[in-house]
């Protein structure tokens, strides 16, 4: 059994195809204008969360539920983690990661997943208009074609054409449906046949509802298309605008300040001009779209010459410049020159405090500039004198999560200059003020492991885990700490888990094909290796995976090539030389397989690269060579089945007469 696509000019065409559908539980409207980025699909999980209630099930998965759909909070007045991370949302502009949508889809399809496979009976529903939906619904929707079982929940997905996001999914886990296609010149969009007071009238009725979803789509649709569309519409768009921002919800934010910049010019409201225009940036910057910011951010400067503006347009410009245009375009010196300029107009703020404040936080930005340059210690002045100033402007307890920032940074600073004791004190009082913030934990994780503290770190990623939700590099560096510990099967279960939200997530996939090599899994490693080497064709420890994998099966020059590729691309990898010399000295090239090991050895004096260069001299008739290196081999703490090996290899090359062997 498959899902399926319904294909049909009409919504009542998809409606009539799928009204036969064995356990319907109905249709839901998943376009943008409707209920907003999530639309219909957001709708129908939704129903399932109230159905529900405070099960076990959406208790585990309560932070992805209400980032996602936040009609949910009234419901859920007991996640009081995942509430307040929404409430710090509202008040602190947080921008989320673009990315974080698609952990947010992963999440909820197993979620979903889960909800149908402990139904008694099979279910199906239509998930209708994904043509006209938002990229973060048509996300989810592909999705769950990937991960829900269609025995037991079977998608019908509708639209009037297939989107091209869909497109691969629908291949692989949908059929067609034929539906029938009615007279074409009919049309179901009654709303562009009403006046302006009747798109008031539905405004106000959604609106009466308090529904949070009504007010990122068809409030601000129905404003702006009534009566005052330059005051109320307007209005609702730049609150959908900056909902849409806080959620992560970037597409539709590049949406909405379009629609608002069509409403406003900097002559008649220059306030929402430009609001709609710093929005617009922001989301571009996150969609990975920093010369279209930066193109934004010129015009601006043309248009007007308000100092605030200017100030803050200055400080955007030399982030633009600092970290988010690509690597050979960023510009260091402009950089700076844009933050003198963004402090220089600081200065004249005439309150004392917010003046304080904004400098404070513009100086960063130095900071930033002075340790990508190396001088880490005059960055760490400029948080510290940031921090100082902050206490003495704020009152105690205000502004926690902007001050946590600053000792974030601070806490950055300390592990560049080898301070790690005051890091870790500082990442505990960010934690302490922001205990919302995942990246905080995911942080103080790494420390933990630097530091010999592996239960502690695996505790704080799975707090990020948690809070993320789902953050993909926090299961990756667990699944290294599990393997650092000797769990590889937890190790493998944290990457299955990364690569089902990102099956391209190549630090995932490098790890995996370890993995599965050390454990005998052949077949499965060289999968892995293939897959990553598709995403960095010289990726070295996947071009080691092969090679070790081609020695295996008996292709020993086929291995050489594919480990001298490793060395050549990664000269500073000591097992990819290693590696290579047992290539080498499996093919009779001992002398060959030493000089590799002489690299290994001077990269990193592992015990078993000393062990196999001790072999390979005694092989070249050199025992006292080999003695030495088993000798080292032995005094760098060796496993104890490698240490039984090393004496008994040892003791069977005679010393030379007179000499002692050490202990």
């Amino acid at each position: 059994m498959r899902h399926v696509w319904v294909e049909a000019s009409l919504p009542r065409d998809r409606r009539a195809a799928a009204a036969g559908a064995e356990g319907l539980l109905g249709s839901f409207d998943c376009r943008v204008w409707e209920r907003g980025p999530y639309g219909g699909v957001g709708e129908f999980v939704r129903r399932l969360v109230l159905d529900q209630g405070r099960s076990p099930l959406v208790v585990r998965h309560q932070v992805e539920l209400l980032s996602a759909v936040r009609d949910l909070k009234p419901a859920m007045p007991w996640a009081a983690e995942a509430v307040a991370a929404l409430d710090v949302a509202d008040v602190q502009i947080r921008f989320h990661p673009a990315r974080r949508t698609r952990h947010l889809a992963y999440g909820i399809a197993e979620f979903v997943a889960a909800w149908a496979a402990e139904r008694r009976t099979p279910a199906a529903v239509l998930l209708d208009g994904v043509d006209e939906a938002d990229g973060t619904a048509v996300e989810l929707v592909e999705t769950l074609l990937r991960r829900v079982d269609p025995s037991r929940l079977r998608l019908y997905v509708g639209g009037a054409s297939l989107p091209e996001a869909l497109a691969a999914a629908v291949a692989a886990y949908a059929e067609p449906l034929a539906a029938e296609n009615t007279a074409a010149h009919t049309t179901e969009d009654t709303s562009e046949a009403h006046g302006p007071a009747w798109h008031d009238e539905r405004a106000d009725e959604l609106a009466a509802t308090e529904e949070w979803s009504w007010q990122l789509g068809a409030i601000p649709y129905h404003r702006e298309r009534g009566t005052r569309p330059a005051t109320d519409g307007v209005d609702a768009l730049r609150t959908a605008l900056g909902a849409a921002l806080r959620s992560g919800f970037y597409e539709h934010a590049v949406r909405l300040a379009g629609r608002g910049l069509r409403l406003v010019t900097p002559a008649s409201d220059i306030r929402n001009w430009w609001a709609f225009t710093t929005m617009l940036a922001t989301a571009l910057t996150a969609l990975d779209r920093p010369a279209e910011a930066l193109a934004l951010y010129d015009r601006v400067r043309q248009t007007t010459d308000e100092p605030r503006i200017h100030l803050s347009a200055a400080y955007s410009t030399a982030m633009l410049h600092a970290r988010h245009l690509p690597a050979p375009d960023r510009d260091l010196t402009a950089a700076r020159t844009w933050l003198d300029r963004a402090l220089a107009l600081a200065e004249q703020i005439e309150d004392p405090r917010e003046r304080t404040v904004t400098t404070v936080f513009h100086r960063q930005g130095l900071a930033l500039l002075d340790s990508r340059a190396g001088d880490h210690a005059a960055a760490l002045r400029t948080v510290e004198d940031g921090i100082a100033r902050l206490a003495e402007a704020l009152a105690p307890g205000e502004r926690p999560q902007d001050r946590a920032r600053l000792v974030h940074n601070r806490a950055q600073l300390h592990l560049a200059t080898g301070d790690p004791v005051r890091a870790l004190a500082d990442l505990d009082a960010v934690i302490a003020q922001d205990p919302q913030n995942a990246e905080y934990y995911v942080d103080r994780a790494a420390l933990y492991r630097a530091t010999g503290r592996p239960d502690e770190a695996i505790a704080d990623y799975g707090t990020a885990i948690r809070l993320g939700p789902h953050l993909p590099e926090a299961y990756v560096n667990r699944a290294e700490t599990h393997t650092d510990l000797g769990r590889p099967e937890a190790a493998l279960a944290d990457l299955d888990r990364t690569l089902r939200i990102e099956p391209d997530h190549l630090d995932a996939l490098v790890n995996r094909a370890g993995l599965y090599l050390d454990a005998g899994e052949l077949d499965l490693a060289e999968c892995d290796a293939r897959a990553g080497l598709d995403l960095s064709p010289d990726q070295p420890h996947l071009l080691c995976v092969l090679g070790l994998i081609a020695g295996e099966h008996g292709r020993l020059p086929e291995a050489e090539a594919l480990l001298t590729r490793a060395v050549e691309h990664a000269p500073d990898l000591p097992t990819a030389w290693a590696n290579r010399a047992a290539i080498r000295f499996e093919r009779g090239d001992v002398p060959g397989a030493v000089a590799d090991l002489d690299r290994a050895i001077g990269l990193d004096p592992d015990p078993l690269a000393l062990f196999n260069r001790g072999l390979a001299h005694r092989q070249l008739g050199d025992p006292a060579a080999a003695v030495e290196d088993f000798t080292r081999a032995l005094a760098a703490d060796p496993d104890p089945e490698l240490r039984e090996e090393l004496l008994r290899e040892r003791a069977s090359c005679a010393p030379p007469a007179g000499a002692h062997q050490a202990p």
